[in-house]
């Protein structure tokens, strides 16, 4: 299960520069682009930044490859694709406007309180 190790890798080095509202959806069986996304969000430019740079900081010192980082100079909606696991980091009004959570509404929650503690 190298893919939840990944989730909780990145989940950790979201919580970590204090992402705000983690939420972690299991995709298999509805999508093929990963098993897992994580939704969050930072409060500025810069700290949606540092989410993303962590989280690829992270992944790599655990030996996870980072396919891509997209969105990172703009910082109003980062996209980290670690493969089995899609991160969507977002300011926060941005967050509110494009709400993945209703779209993906049927996707379960995963219990990322494990990765938290």
């Amino acid at each position: 299960m190298k893919e939840l190790e990944l989730l909780h890798v990145a989940v950790k080095a979201a919580d970590d520069k204090k992402a705000e509202d983690i939420v972690a959806l299991n995709m298999q069986g509805i999508s093929t682009i990963a098993d897992y996304f994580i939704i969050c969000h930072g409060n500025s430019d810069k700290q949606v930044q540092a989410i993303a740079r962590e989280m690829k900081e992270k992944a790599h010192e655990h030996g996870f490859d980072v396919k891509r980082i997209e969105g990172l100079e703009e910082a109003q909606w980062v996209l980290v694709d670690m493969g089995d696991v899609v991160a969507h980091i977002f300011h926060r009004d941005d967050r509110d406007y494009y709400n993945l959570e209703r779209l993906w509404g049927d996707a379960p929650r995963e219990d990322i309180e494990v990765a938290l503690r």
